[in-house]
């Protein structure tokens, strides 16, 4: 395994990349940063407290269009990064990637219990990378949830249970949308929520326009949500965000044995089809 600082600092001075997307201390927590000098490689950190899935910024035209970046990134940000080339977002020759071989980070930036996500993952070691580096051993404990439990209570309860269940969260939301600017896969130049001729999703916080906007946003990354889950950990109101994203990826998987961005040569699964394909989903 190599040494982080080191990577970065020679990347930078060799002019194989314009620019390191990566993470920097913050006090206790950590912060994205980005930096196109060799002499910032000291600063670049890689532990429990980096949290935030980085391929959002490779979408960005303002950080991209200087030529090739590299960047810092866990199995779950690399599943992020293969799903945009499946999806013609970015080209693989254009990111250099600095794989993780990750043992968990934190379920926020406070907590001292491993994020949920961590303990079913099965990307902690990357199968897609430039090089791979080592992460720092976690200190904090692993998490007790499960979110398939959780999701398999739900569905089995009624439908009109099931409805009030999510009725009653999405009332909480005040259409802040950070969960739409922290999800790398939220990469339309103008979102369905913020057009307004015609207006097909209310802009306040209401109850019918809520329920509209989250459930349309579900079934956008239906198929393609990688499972990060830094919707639901940005979120101001502790919406269960990855409740309904992660049931979506298990049909997309029972159905079709489709998983988001574990194969960037294998067609996305919106954009194929099958004669096989299974329709008794269709009523």
């Amino acid at each position: 395994m190599n040494n982080l600082s080191q990577i970065i600092s020679e990347l930078l001075t060799g002019g194989k990349v314009t620019k390191v997307i990566g993470y920097v201390k913050s006090g206790s927590r950590s912060k994205p940063f980005i930096s196109s000098k060799a002499e910032d490689a000291g600063k670049f950190i890689m532990d429990e407290t980096c949290v935030n899935n980085l391929a959002v910024y490779l979408t960005k035209d303002e950080i991209m269009k200087q030529g090739k970046v590299a960047v810092v990134a866990k199995g779950c940000d690399i599943r992020a990064i293969v799903a945009l080339i499946q999806e013609n977002q970015i080209k693989r020759d254009d990111v250099y990637i600095i794989g993780v071989n990750c043992q968990g980070v934190k379920e926020n930036f406070d907590s001292n219990v491993l994020a949920a996500k961590c303990t079913p993952c099965k990307v902690k070691t990357p199968a897609v990378y430039d090089v791979l580096i080592e992460m720092e051993k976690p200190k904090s404990e692993p998490s007790k949830e499960n979110k398939k439990e959780e999701i398999e209570k739900i569905s089995a309860m009624t439908d009109a249970e099931r409805f009030e269940f999510f009725e009653k969260e999405f009332e909480k939301c005040i259409k802040c949308y950070a969960c739409r600017q922290a999800c790398p896969l939220c990469y339309c130049e103008q979102c369905i929520a913020d057009k307004s001729v015609p207006r097909w999703i209310e802009s306040s916080a209401t109850k019918r326009g809520n329920m509209a906007w989250n459930i349309i946003r579900a079934f956008h990354l239906s198929g393609r949500c990688i499972g990060c889950n830094e919707c639901e950990r940005v979120c101001p109101q502790d919406i269960p965000l990855s409740l309904l994203n992660k049931k979506m990826s298990m049909v997309a998987f029972d159905e079709f044995g489709y998983e988001a961005g574990m194969d960037m040569d294998a067609p996305t699964l919106t954009g194929n089809y099958d004669i096989k394909d299974k329709e008794d989903f269709i009523q």
